[in-house]
């Protein structure tokens, strides 16, 4: 950890090529900000992304990093983390990418509890290949492909987490800079899986979940009575669908994580003395 990183150390060279206005650029700056808040240096942090818009986001971002395959960044980054318990693993992906094809691994890393965290630019709808209903559209959300609407109930990423034991559930605004860097800073500080679910709107095919949308119907639980180590008001708020919250709905005090759990405190890629001659090559080969 340094107490000397600027949030400008975490940019890097290579420009975004999101739309203009799209709601990735506050979602990547929040999550850079809250990376120098906590100390976090870009030569000890490790950036996993999936597919979609935010994919490249570990280009654009100066720090380790990798570019998944669609729907398995989680295992990646918990294979990371594992690996390596001393760095600060952070996983990017949109709503697409975690909640149809990575939505079972979504569930597991959840529920194993590693020390990371996992940011979602939820846009409800496929940007990238141009505008299809994603799994977290609104039922009647006309689209190219699903004129009618997708005509089934959007998944609820907030619950699912919740099923499976999530320990730190939040959810945030990617427009409202300041308090999404503090959800996402809340997210690393946690002793276990942080779990951010942005509202990131998608200027170009979203005409319905838009920033003044958003900015009309959020109700920050900061304003609130919301206790969010109480698992029956995190439960209530996360099954209200009348509502948009943003903050923390869920918070495990006593979260211990997997490695703790496990005894995994060492970087597995140094080998000790009077390992097999052969060993050191055999850990290139993987690293």
């Amino acid at each position: 950890m340094s107490s000397d990183v600027r949030f400008t150390d975490f940019k890097s060279d290579k420009q975004p090529t999101w739309c203009p206005g799209c709601g990735d650029f506050g979602t990547m700056n929040g999550m850079m900000k809250a990376l120098a808040e906590t100390g976090n240096h870009p030569d000890d942090t490790f950036i996993v992304a999936g597919i979609g818009c935010s994919g490249k986001i570990g280009t654009y971002m100066h720090s380790y990093a990798i570019h998944g395959v669609h729907g398995r960044a989680l295992p990646v980054g918990t294979g990371v983390k594992l690996a390596n318990p001393n760095l600060e693993v952070m996983v990017a992906g949109g709503d697409g990418d975690g909640y149809s094809i990575g939505a079972g691994h979504f569930i597991h890393a959840v529920r194993r509890n590693v020390n990371m965290s996992y940011i979602v630019m939820d846009n409800r709808i496929y940007g990238l290949t141009k505008g299809q209903a994603s799994p977290t559209s609104r039922e009647d959300f006309e689209t190219s492909t699903t004129p009618e609407g997708p005509q089934q109930p959007p998944v609820n990423p907030l619950a699912l987490a919740l099923a499976a034991g999530g320990t730190f559930i939040a959810q945030s605004f990617s427009t409202d800079a300041k308090r999404h860097a503090e959800l996402v800073q809340q997210a690393i500080e946690h002793d276990g899986f942080g779990f951010v679910n942005v509202f990131s709107p998608c200027v170009t095919f979203n005409d319905v979940d838009t920033y003044d949308y958003f900015r009309d119907n959020l109700v920050d639980l900061a304003e609130t009575d919301h206790d969010p180590s109480d698992r029956d008001q995190a439960k209530e708020k996360i099954l209200d669908s009348s509502k948009e919250y943003m903050g923390i709905l869920y918070q495990d005090d006593e979260s211990v994580p997997y490695e703790e759990k496990h005894g995994l405190t060492e970087n597995m890629a140094e080998v000790e003395d009077g390992a097999p001659a052969d060993a050191m090559d055999l850990v290139r080969e993987f690293y």
